[in-house]
This record gives structure tokens, C-alpha cells and sequence, in this order.
């Protein structure tokens, strides 16, 4: 038998409208996405959708229809464009040498004048090498940037063995932790602070229905002695902090002047009293000791940048924030972080850069040490290797020097004699009783572009403040200069 096919019925009127609404989901998406097309690639009405993108491209963004915008005049130039050029040695030597022949600038002063771009000698007085006093923070911010990298950065950091109530504060060397966030408010660079870890802390203990705990603090990540005994012992009371990779506030003493006798337990301290506040108590310590092998982290709180550091280190002479990444220079290069393998370090990463450190003496990261010796090529050296475009990670050691009346440790210089060099020059300060000492860039008025050091660091009592004048004026003499050929 052969089956016939079967005929269909032809369907409804209320199944094609069912099929239909069935359909209308899909239509729908359709015309929107045919509608966003034309809108990007076309006109809808008179407005056009596409453009220049305002992230990319802002100048070419038009102003809304009916925004009636004034026409600005072109800005005036601040000041007339140079291109600088080669430097004159004869009218560098007529602009520096009138200031340095008095006896009162004491029985050895050095000062060196070299053209940044190819290091070329314009200008020497005196020989040997310096007490370098601050302008030892130069090498020990280089070395740290080409040792770390500028995007480093420090932890403090808060460990727990699983399973105990046993807890340690690792001190990371974070040269700028602060006590609270009121102590960190405000400064720059930001600051991590130990109430906020303290809080973290908590509440991850909380969360492990742990109210009690034992506490430890770990400042093992730096070794030796934590004051250089290079130092003299004055410096104990008011001068320098002993050195520490646990600390807050710079080992400042919140009770006075002068610094905490053990920075590390008095951070300690204070942490156990936030961790109280933040509902943990603790019933053991703080004591000293190791973080345990198999231990975890709890909290953590992190340093700003080194490059940020760096800036900050150089703008007011920081002499414990030097001193600490000393230390982390130490640390990356030899494994070590005490005074010896620090001072090591720095000497070996600059002479890793190509700069020449025969002569060179370094006891410590900050230049407190009286025993120093730097010679002027190798902070001129120093300056142009930071300066060198093939060099960017170093850019920071520039952009951290002072500027002449404007900021840091050069504020309130530069107030007397050529005042038109303010702004010319960015430098250094190096200072211990008895030495004066400026180390820095200027650009003159024709553009020349050149690196100086000045020191004088046999100077008598009632000089002082004399000896500094003159220094200003030696590189003011600089900035305010028409040196070119």
C-alpha cells in the first residue's frame, strides 16, 4: 500500500499571532542593536553620534549646541626660549672665582663646575676629597634606585602560626611608617600606618573567633649595630634615631624631643594597644622573636614607592630615611643589612653605573659620619649619571633635589645676591658644624646646563654662617650666569 502524504491544515489565525509575539523578543534586540550601529557610524536627525574620542583626542570634542564660548588670547610665554650650548670655561671661572678667595671659607674648600650633557670640565678649585656631610645622600638615593627600582616598595607585615594564638609583627623597613592615620595625614609621600594594619589584623582574628593572643615583634631584617659607631654620641639625644626595620614615626619620641630608646618594642607597644582597641587582647608580650617557619600573613601595609622616598629623602635631607635604604641597599646586593654591607653596596652599585669611586669613604648611609670622604667627580658624576636620559629609573634623585627659594632645604636660601638664579638651580645641601657644602644642577641664562659641587669643610665656628652665604652665591653665580660661547 502506498501511503499518501498527509495533508497539513493551514494554521490559524490566533496560532500565527502565538508565533508572533513569540518572535517579537528577538526583533526587538534587532532594532536596537541596528539603531546603536547607525547611531555610532551615522546621523540620527541632525546630531552626530560619531566623533573624536575625549579621552584621545579632547581638543577636536566640539562644545554642546547653543554654549557660547569665549576666545581666548594665545598665553604669554614666562620666559624667553634657550637651547643652551657649550659653556665657556673662562666665564664660568669669571662668575665662581671672585667668591672664593677669602680665607675665612677656611683651609680646604673644593669646587668643581663640569657641563652636564658631556661631563666636560669648565671649572676646579682646590683638590682632595670632602667631608661630604648630606651630599653623601646623592650616592645612597642613586644606588637604592638602581639597586630597588622606583616602583619598590616596603611591607610591614602581621603573621600567625595557623591553629595558635601565636601572632608577630614583621617590620619590613619601611623607613615612613606612622603610628596612626591622623600621625600619616597630610604628608608626602603617603604614609601606611600601624593603627590601620592593627584594625586588618583584628578583624581577620575575629573572623577565626580569636580575642586572645600571644604577640612577638620582628626587626631581624636588618642587622649589626642599630647606631653607627662612626657616629659621635652626642647624636644619641636629638640627632639620629638608632636604626631599625621596625619602627613609627622615625623612632620619634611622641613624649618630647629626641627619639624612643627601642623603636621596635615601642612600636610593638603601641600595635598591642590598637589590637586592644579593635577587640583583640593581648595576653602575652609584646616580646621579641622570629616569625615562625609555616607562619602566615594576617595584614599587611605597604610603602609608598621608593621614588617617592627618594624625593622626599633628598628634599629635606632626611638623615633616617637615608640611613634605612642604605640598608635595603644592603640588603639587595650582599644579603646583609647592617652598616658595613650597606656602606659596601652603595660604593659597589655606583661603580656598577660606570662612576668612578676611588677615593671614596663611606661609613654611613646620610653623611652624619665625620669620616666620610667623597670626592667632587664622583658626586658629579653621580648627578649626571641621574640625569641621563638612558637612565630613567634614577630620575627621581633629580626631581628630589631642592630648588633654590622654592622648596626643601633650600626655602629660605638664595635671598640675597642673584636672585634671578632662584629656580636655576637645584642642589644639595651639606651640612655638620664646621661643614657647608652644596652639590646640584644649574642652568644658566644662556641654557647651559651645569653640574657643580662646592664644599667647604674646614670652616670656623664664627663662619658659619658666612661660608653658607658664599656657597649660595658660588652656584647662585651659576644660575645668573651668561656662560655660553
Amino acid at each position: 500500500m502506498v501511503e499518501r502524504e498527509q495533508s497539513h491544515p493551514q494554521p490559524t489565525r490566533r496560532r500565527r499571532l502565538r508565533r508572533l509575539r513569540g518572535w517579537l523578543p528577538e526583533l526587538l534586540v534587532l532594532v536596537l542593536l541596528a539603531v546603536a550601529v547607525a547611531g555610532w557610524h551615522g546621523d540620527l536627525g541632525n546630531h552626530r553620534l560619531a566623533g573624536p574620542n575625549p579621552r584621545t583626542d579632547p581638543a577636536r570634542v566640539l562644545p554642546p549646541r547653543g554654549l557660547d564660548l569665549p576666545q581666548l588670547a594665545a598665553a604669554r610665554p614666562v620666559a624667553a626660549a634657550v637651547d643652551g650650548g657649550p659653556a665657556s670655561p673662562a666665564k664660568v671661572a669669571r662668575a665662581v672665582a671672585p667668591y672664593l678667595g677669602s680665607g675665612r671659607l677656611g683651609r680646604h674648600v673644593v669646587v668643581a663646575v663640569a657641563a652636564l650633557d658631556d661631563g666636560r670640565m669648565l671649572f676646579r678649585h682646590g683638590r682632595g676629597a670632602v667631608t661630604p656631610a648630606s651630599t653623601t645622600k646623592l650616592l645612597t638615593t642613586t644606588a637604592a634606585l638602581e639597586s630597588l627600582g622606583p616602583m619598590a616598595r616596603f611591607s610591614t607585615t602581621v603573621r600567625q602560626l595557623p591553629g595558635t594564638r601565636r601572632v608577630v609583627l614583621v617590620g619590613g623597613g619601611d623607613p615612613f611608617l606612622a603610628s596612626t592615620p591622623k600621625a600619616a595625614a597630610g604628608l608626602y609621600p603617603a604614609r601606611a600606618d600601624l593603627t590601620t594594619l592593627a584594625r586588618e589584623a583584628a578583624a581577620t582574628l575575629l573572623r577565626q573567633h580569636l580575642r586572645r593572643i600571644d604577640l612577638s615583634y620582628d626587626a631581624s631584617l636588618f642587622s649589626g649595630p642599630a647606631f653607627d659607631p662612626e657616629w659621635p654620641e652626642e647624636y644619641h639625644a636629638d640627632v639620629v634615631s638608632p636604626i631599625s626595620a621596625l619602627w613609627v614615626d622615625e623612632g620619634r619620641d611622641p613624649a618630647g624631643p629626641g627619639f624612643v630608646h627601642n623603636p621596635a618594642r615601642f612600636a610593638a607597644q603601641l600595635f598591642a594597644r590598637a589590637l586592644e582597641r579593635a577587640g583583640v587582647k593581648v595576653v602575652a608580650g609584646p616580646r621579641p622573636g622570629r616569625a615562625p617557619a609555616g607562619s602566615v600573613a594576617v595584614a599587611e601595609v605597604q610603602s609608598a614607592p621608593l621614588g617617592e622616598i627618594v624625593q622626599h629623602v633628598l628634599d629635606v635631607s632626611d638623615n633616617m630615611g637615608a640611613e634605612v635604604l642604605a640598608r635595603h641597599v644592603g640588603l639587595a646586593e650582599a644579603h646583609r643589612g647592617s652598616f658595613a654591607a650597606a656602606t659596601r653596596s652603595v660604593l659597589g652599585v655606583l661603580r656598577r653605573l660606570g662612576i668612578d669611586t676611588t677615593g671614596d669613604r663611606l661609613y654611613d648611609g646620610s653623611g652624619l659620619s665625620r669620616h666620610d670622604r667623597i670626592t667632587a667627580r664622583t658626586l658629579i658624576e653621580v648627578l649626571r649619571t641621574a640625569s641621563s636620559p638612558d637612565r630613567p629609573q634614577l630620575r627621581d634623585v633629580v626631581t628630589g633635589l631642592p630648588v633654590a627659594g622654592f622648596t626643601g632645604s633650600l626655602t629660605y636660601r638664595f635671598d640675597q645676591a642673584y636672585r634671578a638664579a632662584r629656580g636655576r638651580v637645584r642642589a644639595k645641601t651639606g651640612t655638620l658644624t664646621g661643614v657647608h657644602g652644596l652639590a646640584g644642577l644649574a642652568t644658566d641664562l644662556d641654557g647651559d646646563r651645569l653640574v657643580f659641587v662646592a664644599v667647604a669643610d674646614r670652616v670656623r665656628h664664627r663662619n658659619e654662617l658666612w661660608v653658607q652665604d658664599r656657597l649660595d652665591r658660588i652656584a647662585g653665580a651659576l644660575g645668573a650666569c651668561r656662560c655660553g660661547r
